[in-house]
Order: C-alpha cells, then structure tokens, then sequence
C-alpha cells in the first residue's frame, strides 16, 4: 500500500510539471515577452518582443554596375540612403547580376527608378539618369517632403 502512494505521489509531480511546461510553451507562444531567470546570478532578463519594422517608402533602382548611367546613379543613392533613412528604403538591384529581379519588375531599359508607398503600391516608374533634384521633388509630388533631410540642415 505504501509503495502505491509513493507512485500516485511521483506520477502526480510528472503531471504537474508537465502542466507547468504546456502552459509556459503556451505563454511564450502568445507573444508576450517572458522572464527569465538566470539562477547563478539571480538576474531577472527580460526578453523584448521583436516589433515589425515599419513600412517605409521605398525607391528601387535597377541598373548595373558596369552602365554609365546607373554609375552617375550610385553616388545620389548613396545619399539618399544615408541622409533619409528612416523615411524612406532605397534599395540598387543590379539586374546583370540578378536578371530574375529585372523580370520581377518588369523594365526593359537601365537604369529605371520605381518608386512605391508604404504599402508596396508603385507610384512611378522613370526610366534613364534621375537627378536627387527630381528625385526628392517626385516624393513631394506623393506628399512626403524629404527637403529637410541631413544635407538641407547643414546649408
């Protein structure tokens, strides 16, 4: 008889630690940050929930490394990624090394700039060299006014 409590008393701490388990799995599961305790050190940890980035505008320019054009190019995209980050993706897709993504977007001729919304929808497609000028003044045209950016606040 005695044996027989001892084994409802084991078999009953299985089934509690196994509930323990499920529903901490659950709750890690739910997205909410968890807690983690850190026994050598008893330092409480915090894990933060990873957030989605936010959906920024984006301009993509397809081109090439080797084409005159899309190397007139590269420099204006270097600013822009630098000095507006944060407000606006900009993104070189270099098409002789990715023909797939050509496709992808369609274009025909090099170097082309698609810009799009927040919310992925193209807005306009240009196709040949596009100044910083034109550029900044396209996003204008979409009501986002990128004309303080850091270049205009050392003037």
């Amino acid at each position: 008889m005695r044996n027989l409590w001892k084994i409802i008393i084991v078999l009953l701490l299985v089934a509690s630690v196994a509930a323990v388990v499920v529903l901490k799995k659950k709750e890690n599961s739910s997205g909410q940050p968890q807690t983690v305790v850190n026994n050598s050190q008893t330092a409480v940890v915090q894990t933060q929930q990873l957030s989605e980035p936010k959906k920024l505008p984006r301009l993509v320019d397809l081109g090439a490394d080797k084409c005159i054009p899309c190397k007139m190019m590269a420099p204006i995209l270097e600013e822009l990624k630098k000095d507006y980050a944060g407000t606006i993706n900009v993104e070189f897709i270099d098409v002789w090394k990715e023909p797939d993504r050509a496709k992808e977007y369609g274009i025909t001729i090099i170097p082309t700039q698609i810009f799009f919304d927040a919310s992925g929808k193209e807005l306009f497609r240009h196709e040949g060299f596009f100044s910083k000028e034109d550029i900044l003044g396209k996003w204008k045209e979409f009501g986002i006014n990128l004309e303080g950016g850091k270049q205009n606040e050392s003037n």
